[in-house]
């Protein structure tokens, strides 16, 4: 229509938008969040105590519960406690998940988020035990939602794009990626220190950055054991090539007039 007047028609790529590893977990997420509202407005709240039960992690559950509920690490990260929380952490994986994506590619962002995602619970689950061998009793607080594994790829882009600009909404101010991570981690740190029942959980939000940092830097443990395993894969892969290779080196080449497009 606007090319009578000479303008140029821009077509708008929702692939470039949003990235599938990005998009794959927006739609986990949603799809759990609805089954959760499902559940809270067709049956009893008896079913809502029992889901949270079940997938959200609870440290008692996890280490006094017979048998352990050893999958609450990893189902928590899907969980979550309203529409507001959905909406910011969802938010927060598109802006800072997508360029991350964009240089790793879709396997390793997802990799990347789920060992973030489960680190942060398996520290937010030592700390809350570590009352119970000074006398105290077992947490039984749920945690839920996928902030941990966010703040996680908040730290990757501190690593990766140290001197990109962020815009602070509503505020006109944009600051550097490296220095606006580092204020985000001092809050979640005092925050940890002075909680006043805030419902949330700081813990597992410097959990996150920790993990994160750790599987970034250089010579760490993670870092070491991120490099075995693609070292292995490389040599499973070289092996492979090198078994199709000596089953049909003997084989004649196939007929031009064989060949299938």
């Amino acid at each position: 229509m606007g090319t009578r007047f000479g303008a140029r028609r821009y077509n708008f790529d929702w692939r470039s938008f949003i990235t599938p590893g990005v998009k794959l977990l927006v739609l986990v997420c949603s799809g759990v969040f609805l089954l959760q509202t499902f559940v809270g407005l067709l049956a009893p709240p008896a079913a809502t105590i029992w889901l949270l039960k079940w997938f959200a992690l609870i440290p008692e559950a996890v280490t006094h519960h017979i048998p352990p509920r050893i999958w609450q690490p990893f189902t928590y990260i899907f969980l979550h406690g309203g529409l507001f929380h959905l909406l910011i952490n969802m938010l927060m994986l598109w802006m800072f998940g997508r360029d991350l994506e964009l240089v790793w590619g879709k396997r390793r962002f997802l990799n990347y988020f789920c060992i973030c995602g489960v680190g942060a619970g398996l520290i937010e689950l030592i700390v809350k035990t570590i009352p119970v061998f000074f006398g105290g009793l077992p947490s039984v607080t749920p945690t839920i939602g996928a902030s941990g594994a966010i703040f996680g790829i908040l730290m990757a882009n501190a690593v990766l794009f140290p001197d990109r600009r962020i815009w602070l909404i509503p505020l006109p101010v944009t600051i550097p990626m490296r220095p606006y991570v580092a204020v985000m981690g001092a809050i979640e740190f005092f925050s940890t220190i002075g909680s006043g029942g805030d419902n949330v959980s700081h813990v597992c939000h410097l959990g996150g950055m920790l993990v994160g940092y750790l599987y970034l830097r250089r010579g760490s443990f993670l870092y070491n054991v991120r490099n075995t395993v693609t070292d292995w894969q490389h040599k499973r892969s070289r092996k492979r090539f090198e078994v199709y290779i000596n089953k049909h080196k003997k084989e004649p080449p196939s007929r031009p007039d064989n060949w299938v497009n």
